[in-house]
């Protein structure tokens, strides 16, 4: 590793992959992965299926093998659907974390390569530059400007200023300025790094490796549903023992031991319905499935439960330049103080980096160039030296020499440069009068100015110590999105407030605001009045203001503590190294993917792949609607449990005997093998609703099951209930010989029930005839439904009947069966049509 010269063509592709053989990953620990056996028996370990094996046992102690070993196919139907569903998940989430995995350039093959930090091997040459948190230990090979924050090792927050390792002289210090250590910051400058040490021989990972362990909590989502289960279980328990004695008292001619079994097999059946085991596989699948459906629109989820606070956001915190503007700046104009455009233009391009990143340098070289000023021209002479831009001072100078003069060049926001400019009132008053009109006019004004030191001693150390000549204004622009104006009528519309933050002129950001439709583009709150506010001013201020100019990234914590101490679910986008603490702050830390420091996108929850407003307004658009559908999936789950629950609970207390009632454990379980997939499939896919985003955003303290969804749950539930067994018990007549018929007719009713059921729960507003229009080219759903159909045919018309204890339906009783599914189900589209009237 020491012979670094001959290394700077990079490592090949078979090279680098012979060294991870040898060294392994770039991970502090290796990840576990669970086996595949593991995760089956975590499966089968769930109440439900312990209670339908707990069935199958018995049905052969019984003496009924036949039935027994097809309990057992059902199980394994259903355990196979689940570990179907979690294969795919996990395949979704492991997609995601891919996506979202941090990335660093590397020279393989003698060509730049952006490959997964993890991928890094010792021997490859690296590429690092401001913001990227620095991924291995490796030797600085070479370096520009390169400044690393090493507080996270060493505690010592002032930032390191490192050497190429050929400069380097020897040293009995521990830590090197010639190397770069695995979980520091470059806040400044770039270089190539040669890599010496990966994953948990690293300092980082010598002292790190526990942050990896770090448990992971449980969301209050989780802790609901777990909760909810947690009860129903509970309930399912006491019933089970109150049904289990009611059976056994019903059963007086049978012998003691049968008696027995059959009570507790009437039990089982009663447990079985009772527990909605689906709630945690809804809560999985609804939120990776959510999660990758978002990373399809450009959204790149990094924290799974932020999915469920999307929903939520009632501020939205932007940045004005790339986010609501395009990011594509132009200068617009230029206003030359003295009538030397000339001196103006060039100075202008001189006080830009010679190799310019930011797109406002970019656009002003681009306008030299359109005017005969050359980068060989302007760059041609000497760089002395240059002060730095940084935040507080908010301007930056380059000093040349040219031709054997040295000159001064500087630019920045006009109200700074002006305080080290010596220049007249009169002068004074003309410039701050142009630059209120160009502002007014939506541009961003940066003003020029220079200097001419007679020797090199006479340079200022510091670009406040210069006393500066004011050439002129550059008006530069920045057009808004052309989506962003209906974005923000969209956002006012679903109670969401759009706050603009930017480091430009406060009258520039208000006309933008003014032509995008923001509220209160008027009232606006600088970076100094900021720093003269207290945390309670603040507080009050920001209930009517919406934009903050001048604003540093140190401001941005104290604006979303404002807010969220005002009780608003915030949102906020950030690029910058300094973003990452607001961004971890605020309830969902939006950083930008094209633009953004790596950094800010590893303390974000959401990566924004295309940095545009548009997706940020879909992203909670679909927040919402992943919040919805899960708890539609709820209530769907808690409704089609009542009649299966009520029917196994009643059945008994009327004497009905175990053999002649509506549901036996094998039914619930062919129940559970249409549930799951409906629930977890269908109402997965379900598109937002009309209305979606004419609410106002849901208080993030309401319970997933609220009393509205509770009681129409039951109602429909109940009614259900009363439509299927009705029918059986008025078939059954007290004769157990009718059993199969009436049990057929009533598990028909619940099943098509189950169809009508998803259709009319789809949407709280919109009709069913609506959801089916919608949803006309979804074929899952088609798939689903058609398989409930045809399993439903196949358990009545084939042999499989008479396994299942069924009795064929002639044409006349199937039909009877839909119409009664039918009037279960759609009375609740009447209740939508007068919820319509009403309003």
């Amino acid at each position: 590793m020491t012979d670094y010269k001959q290394s700077m063509a990079g490592l090949s592709s078979v090279e680098a992959k012979k060294l991870q053989d040898k060294y392994g990953k770039n991970e502090l620990t290796p990840q576990k992965k669970d086996s595949f056996i593991k995760k089956v028996f975590h499966i089968i370990c769930e109440p439900m299926f312990l209670l339908l094996i707990v069935a199958a046992v018995i049905y052969f102690i019984l003496g009924e093998p036949r039935d027994g070993a097809i309990m057992l196919i059902f199980v394994i139907g259903i355990i196979s659907i689940d570990v179907i569903q979690e294969w795919k998940t996990d395949k979704t989430l492991n997609a995601l974390k891919d996506l979202s995995a941090p990335h660093v350039t590397v020279i393989r093959d003698r060509k730049e390569t952006v490959i997964a930090s993890s991928d890094l091997v010792p021997g490859d040459l690296m590429m690092i530059y401001e913001g990227v948190k620095i991924p291995a230990d490796g030797i600085v090979v070479k370096c520009n400007d390169l400044c690393v924050d090493e507080s996270s090792l060493t505690g010592e927050a002032e930032g390191v200023w490192k050497i190429n390792t050929e400069n380097a002289e020897p040293t009995k210090d521990y830590w090197r300025k010639d190397y770069c250590y695995a979980g520091t910051l470059v806040t400044q400058g770039t270089a190539t790094v040669l890599v010496d040490k990966i994953g948990a021989t690293t300092e980082y990972g010598k002292i790190g490796a526990n942050v990896a362990s770090a448990p992971n909590e449980d969301t209050p989502l989780q802790k609901q549903t777990g909760n909810l289960v947690k009860i129903c279980a509970g309930i399912a328990a006491v019933l089970f023992a109150l049904v289990g004695v009611v059976t056994y008292f019903n059963l007086p001619d049978h012998v003691f031991g049968d008696r027995i079994i059959e009570s507790i097999l009437s039990g089982i059946t009663l447990a079985m319905a009772m527990i909605p085991e689906e709630f945690p596989v809804i809560l999985t699948v609804f939120l990776s499935m959510g999660a990758w459906r978002l990373a399809k629109k450009q959204s790149l989820v990094r924290k799974l439960p932020s999915v469920e606070t999307l929903g939520a956001v009632s501020v939205l915190c932007v940045d004005k330049t790339g986010t609501i503007t395009m990011n594509q700046m132009t200068v617009q104009n230029t206003w030359a103080l003295n009538d030397d455009t000339h001196s103006l233009i060039e100075t202008m391009g001189l006080g830009c980096e010679t190799d310019a990143y930011d797109p406002m340098e970019k656009a002003m070289l681009s306008y030299c160039d359109s005017h005969g000023i050359s980068k060989e021209h302007l760059f041609g002479g000497e760089l002395i030296t240059e002060y730095a831009f940084t935040n507080e001072l908010k301007m930056m100078g380059h000093v040349w020499r040219r031709n054997g003069e040295i000159i001064i060049a500087a630019k920045g926001s006009p109200e700074r440069i002006l305080t080290v400019c010596n220049m007249s009132n009169k002068d004074r008053e003309l410039t701050e009068q142009k630059i209120t009109e160009m502002s007014k006019e939506g541009l961003r004004v940066i003003a020029v100015a220079n200097m001419k030191p007679q020797t090199e001693s006479d340079i200022p150390e510091k670009i406040t110590d210069c006393s500066l000549t004011l050439l002129g204004l550059i008006g530069l622009a920045d057009p808004p999105r052309e989506s962003v104006k209906n974005d923000i009528a969209v956002c006012n519309k679903a109670g969401i407030r759009v706050v603009m933050i930017t480091g430009d002129n406060g009258i520039t950001a208000s006309s933008i605001a003014k032509k995008i439709g923001m509220p209160n583009s008027d009232h606006i709150i600088t970076g100094d009045m900021l720093n003269e506010m207290s945390d309670e001013e603040l507080r009050e201020k920001v209930k009517d203001v919406s934009i903050f100019s001048r604003v540093v990234p140190e401001h941005k914590m104290r604006i979303v503590k404002a807010f969220k101490e005002n009780g608003e679910i915030v949102a906020m986008t950030g690029d910058g190294v300094n973003d990452a603490p607001a961004l971890k702050y605020a309830d969902i830390g939006i950083a930008m993917g094209k633009r953004g420091s790596e950094v800010s996108r590893e303390a974000a929850d959401l990566i924004l792949m295309d940095d545009n407003f548009t997706t940020i307004v879909e992203t909670v658009k679909d927040g919402r609607r992943i919040y919805d559908n899960i708890r539609k999936a709820v209530g769907y789950v808690f409704t089609i449990h009542i009649p299966i629950a009520f029917a196994s609970l009643l059945a008994p207390m009327l004497g009905i005997t175990p053999a002649a009632i509506l549901l036996l454990p094998l039914h619930v379980v062919l129940l559970e093998l249409i549930i799951d997939p409906t629930c977890s499939i269908v109402l997965e896919r379900q598109p937002a609703e009309s209305d979606i985003m004419d609410r106002k955003p849901r208080n993030p303290k309401e319970k997933l099951l609220n009393a509205r969804i509770f009681i129409k749950s039951i109602i429909q539930g109940l009614v259900i209930f009363a439509a299927s067994f009705g029918t059986y018990f008025t078939i059954l007549g007290g004769n157990p010989d009718n059993a199969p018929l009436a049990r057929a007719m009533g598990l028909a009713i619940i099943m098509l029930s189950n169809l009508f059921l998803v259709q009319v729960n789809s949407s709280d507003h919109d009709f069913a005839f609506q959801s089916i229009v919608r949803l006309a080219k979804d074929k899952v759903m088609w798939a689903v439904n058609i398989f409930t159909v045809l399993g439903l045919l196949i358990i009545l018309y084939t042999p499989i009947n008479h396994f299942l204890k069924f009795e064929p339906l002639s044409a006349s009783q199937f039909f009877g069966a839909v119409g009664i599914a039918a009037a279960a189900v759609l009375w609740y589209e009447i209740v939508k049509l007068v919820k319509k009237i009403i309003k």
